[in-house]
């Protein structure tokens, strides 16, 4: 029963960290367009446009900055790119838009941090 709570806790606390993610987009200036779009690939937590951009955002929610830094890696970038690409052949409008990939971080007492343009495909990152 400890872990079925827990892992409901985690649920809820993803949801409310999706949400601060989401205000602190529109306060930004971006509309956004899907939350938590689920594709064969998966998940992506926000889908926002502001003028010709499309941000395709991770949310990580963690106890520290580093931890929510540490907690994406190469599997969740390839993961958040594949399946921005569906979205993206499934919506011909956003032919020739920007595309960007942000993540957002939300750790207790502090305000949620944005970090645009966090990732591109083929990047590696430099430790």
């Amino acid at each position: 029963m400890a872990r079925a709570r827990s892992r409901e806790d985690a649920y809820r606390h993803g949801h409310i960290a999706e949400l601060l993610a989401a205000l602190l987009l529109l306060a930004k200036g971006y509309r956004l367009l899907a939350r938590r779009h689920k594709t064969p690939l998966g998940e992506i937590d926000l889908i926002a446009k502001r003028g010709r951009l499309v941000a395709f955002v991770e949310v990580k929610a963690r106890p520290s900055r580093r931890e929510a830094l540490e907690s994406v890696g190469h599997r969740s970038e390839r993961r958040i790119v594949d399946a921005a690409d569906l979205w993206l052949a499934a919506h011909p409008d956003a032919a020739g838009l920007d595309i960007r990939y942000d993540l957002i971080l939300v750790t207790p007492w502090q305000l949620p941090e944005h970090l645009p343009d966090a990732f591109r495909p083929g990047w590696d990152k430099v430790t």
